[in-house]
């Protein structure tokens, strides 16, 4: 970590051991293990930590809480809402992921979103938070980089010239011209290319005869159609009897309770749709609530490829250091896995099938929707709901 090398801190970076998962099972990196069986996961977390370690007092993490929570709104929407964004376009434009345009031009476009947020701010600001740079502006930097690296070209930089004088700004301090460097930025954004098909093995011409006879013999018979394949596995169910848009324009356009009428009395049906509960694992490890809200949104943000065939609602209960995520997940078909499996961190979280005939279920569900509403925590006590998210 650059932070480390920079501060000269008695802290060994190292690849993960044969035993990571024992200690960190989630099997995330970075991780920080320290004295006394302290750990700590999470890059927001690990990179705060460090810097205390260094200056408790470093102006990097501005000069009152104001400056503090806003550089923490920063470093939690390039997390969370950029980074991601940049991630889902670039691996598919260069292979490391499966290569599928909807989901590249969609990734593009929120990136573009988010990247608008920056722009605005820039526009009367050298620095991101303050008079002055902050680790607001290095963290966000870092995660600009894979932008910059894959996909924003000179066309992209005209439309954003402010975040592009900070960037360079930005990289040019110690902690990040360490690694980075001169950079140089690319003129054209990466352009995905199909990988070559591999051409057959030219058989002897013996063969090759044996073969025209054969096809010869074989040219009365109708070779047997093959079923397209579903673009997303769920496809292979087809269609609902009523379209899920139907649903998702009732409940953006009504009332709570207009929209839940709708639901329960016209669109939902056992054969088409399930329902499911849906809990964060690790609440234990939640800090802020505004933080877990855009936990989730970063999460909703991975399940794009799978919006045509769900709708749902997560929420935050609780305060700061003592809040959960929970909310509920309509389904296409009577499987969640398929639909979920399209994020990467989707076993951070548990899934229980609800009874849509079950009066609590129609309550929770309605809780979710409206984002109000009390929920008992796993540890007994009853928590208000603050904030959420839907998936449409």
């Amino acid at each position: 970590m650059s932070q480390v090398q920079h501060y000269k801190l008695d802290v060994n970076v190292v690849e993960p051991p044969s035993n990571y998962a024992e200690k960190f099972p989630l099997g995330k990196v970075p991780a920080f293990a320290g004295e006394k069986g302290f750990k700590l996961t999470e890059t927001i977390a690990i990179t705060l930590y460090l810097i205390n370690l260094a200056d408790p007092k470093s102006p990097l993490l501005g000069k009152n809480a104001k400056e503090y929570a806003l550089i923490l709104k920063w470093l939690s929407l390039s997390n969370s809402e950029l980074l991601p964004q940049i991630s889902a376009a670039f691996t598919r434009l260069t292979g490391a992921a499966p290569y599928n345009k909807k989901i590249v031009d969609d990734a593009l476009a929120q990136a573009d979103k988010v990247a608008a947020i920056y722009e605005s701010r820039l526009a009367d600001f050298t620095y991101l938070v303050g008079e002055r740079l902050s680790l607001a502006d290095l963290f966000s930097a870092v995660h600009f980089v894979r932008g910059f690296d894959h996909l924003f070209g000179s066309e992209w930089r005209k439309q954003f010239p402010n975040i592009t004088r900070w960037f360079k700004t930005v990289i040019s301090h110690p902690i990040l011209h360490a690694k980075i460097g001169d950079y140089k930025f690319r003129e054209k954004p990466v352009e995905y290319v199909a990988p070559k098909k591999e051409k057959k093995p030219q058989a002897p011409k013996a063969e090759k005869k044996a073969e025209k006879k054969a096809d010869k013999k074989e040219d009365d018979e109708e070779p047997p159609a093959q079923a397209p394949k579903p673009k997303h596995p769920l496809a292979a169910l087809g269609a609902p009897k009523i379209p899920i848009d139907e649903w998702k324009r009732t409940v953006s356009n009504n009332k709570p309770e207009v929209a839940l009428k709708y639901f329960w009395d016209e669109f939902y049906n056992d054969e088409d749709w399930s329902l499911w509960k849906v809990d964060y694992k690790y609440n234990d490890e939640l800090t802020l609530t505004f933080m877990s809200n855009n936990l989730v949104g970063g999460f909703f943000a991975r399940l794009t490829g799978s919006t045509k065939f769900m709708y749902g609602d997560l929420v935050v209960y609780g305060e700061n250091n003592d809040n959960g995520i929970t909310g509920f997940f309509l389904v296409r078909g009577q499987d969640y896995v398929p639909a979920v499996n399209v994020a990467p961190d989707w076993e951070s979280y548990s899934y229980s099938k609800l009874d849509p005939k079950d009066p609590e279920t129609k309550t929770f569900i309605e809780k979710m929707i409206n984002w109000e509403g009390d929920i008992v925590a796993e540890d007994g006590k009853t928590k208000a709901i603050v904030d959420g998210k839907e998936l449409k």
